[in-house]
């Protein structure tokens, strides 16, 4: 693998992708969603939570519920009903029908493809706005959730001390080409490679890029 001690830190950003790209050429988020109304409750629904426990929840209420008109007949008693395994559901669920409120007055029902407009919307911040736009509408954000921030740091590609500045720095030493997907990429290998506790250095494709000091085992 490439030495990156002469390479700088955008070459660097972009072996990374380009090692991550090849191995999984079309990354796919693990949230289960059919639309961007979906998408855009189960983002929302899984702070705090795992996508499997979400996912576990969420089949069976867009079955009934698959946009802000039925959501909200569904009140917020039935939505609990439904998510009431997932953390915070309480809120969760008032956030949602809040939401599903505003989308209606607000934007005929539709989910807008636009920062300012989604981070106005209840229980949604930049992260969850930022998935939206990127699942739903293909834009080249990169939404900085845990994995995101860790790797960041760790990696020193974008390190920071709030995910706001991990995320400009991302942003800006991401080449163009690897934006659409870089927040799979990453969120994937914090999730099963670069993990928090016990990270599988010597499984990692990208170990040479990386300037964590506290490097597991390369053997």
């Amino acid at each position: 693998m490439t030495n990156e001690k002469k390479m700088n830190i955008k070459q660097r950003t972009d072996a990374l992708f380009a090692r991550l790209q090849a191995e999984n050429p079309n990354p796919q988020g693990e949230l289960y969603w059919t639309n961007p109304y979906t998408l855009l409750v189960a983002v929302a629904l899984s702070a705090q939570a795992t996508d499997v426990g979400v996912n576990k929840a969420t089949r069976g209420l867009f079955e009934v519920a698959e946009t802000p008109e039925k959501m909200l007949m569904l009140g917020e008693t039935g939505l609990k009903d439904h998510i009431k395994t997932i953390g915070l559901y309480n809120t969760k669920a008032k956030n949602v029908i809040g939401l599903s409120r505003l989308l209606l007055e607000r934007h005929d029902g539709e989910v807008p493809n636009d920062q300012k407009a989604l981070e106005a919307l209840p229980g949604v911040g930049r992260k969850t706005a930022n998935v939206v736009r990127n699942m739903a509408f293909g834009e080249p954000t990169i939404a900085v959730d845990t994995h995101i921030f860790r790797l960041g740091n760790r990696t020193g590609l974008a390190t920071g001390k709030n995910v706001l500045d991990v995320e400009k720095k991302w942003l800006a030493r991401t080449p163009a080409k690897w934006k659409l997907h870089a927040h799979h990429w990453l969120i994937l290998h914090g999730r099963y490679i670069c993990k928090a506790r016990k990270p599988l250095c010597e499984q990692c494709l990208v170990n040479d890029l990386c300037k964590f000091k506290g490097k597991t085992s390369l053997k």
